[in-house]
């Protein structure tokens, strides 16, 4: 029975010493790995929590019953959408979109931003073209977007194209007014991934939509 407990006694410490030694060597990693898992999650989740009660809050004081109040709202959108496509509605949104144009001071921000709405979500998306541009050298390509092809308004003609290019890591963005032959399509990848990896600077990845 000693012989035994003294074997027990002269392996045991080893063991744990290794477990030990492998847990400190590879805690740096683990945490790493912890954040990388953790953090999108958590960040998806307040994003989520903070746009919910805001938008739960527009008809505060009113409404008080939480998830009620962003039921109304998309509801009140929803109706709005389908009122505003009869036509004598349509023909009076009409009336107010060119009256809000033409007043000073409200003409610049309202036509922006429904211009810049419209350009992903509207009737008149621009955002859907995905392509390379090449600019400033002849072997160096930036990622954009085929925004209009005709340029007859500042006076290129249809040689040139105008190609949007939005930077990593940030909402802002360059417009390049270029050469057709400069544009190549990229026409199997989907916009919205070739946007990700732009915004990103190129730190996610790519498939093939066909794939």
């Amino acid at each position: 029975m000693s012989k035994v407990f003294l074997l027990m006694s002269q392996t045991t410490p080893p063991r744990l010493y290794q477990i030990r030694r492998f847990s400190f060597r590879h805690i740096g990693q683990y945490f790493l790995r912890g954040v990388l898992v953790i953090a999108p999650l958590l960040l998806t989740i307040v994003l989520l929590l903070w746009l919910f009660r805001k938008v739960d809050g527009l008809l505060s004081p009113q409404v008080t019953t939480p998830g009620l109040g962003l039921l109304s709202v998309l509801l009140a959108v929803v109706l709005v959408g389908w009122i505003s496509s009869f036509f004598f509605v349509q023909r009076t949104f009409g009336v107010i979109d060119r009256g809000l144009e033409h007043t000073p001071g409200v003409s610049f921000i309202y036509s922006s931003l429904r211009d810049f709405l419209e350009a992903f979500v509207g009737n008149k998306r621009r955002f859907t073209e995905a392509v390379l541009v090449n600019v400033h050298a002849d072997e160096v390509w930036l990622v954009g977007f085929l925004t209009d092809e005709d340029l007859d308004a500042f006076g290129l003609g249809a040689k040139f194209v105008s190609v949007y290019v939005p930077q990593a890591y940030n909402v802002a963005g360059q417009l390049y007014l270029v050469k057709r032959e400069r544009v190549r399509p990229i026409g199997h990848l989907s916009p919205a991934d070739v946007m990700k990896y732009a915004v990103t600077g190129g730190a996610v990845e790519v498939s093939d939509k066909d794939a």
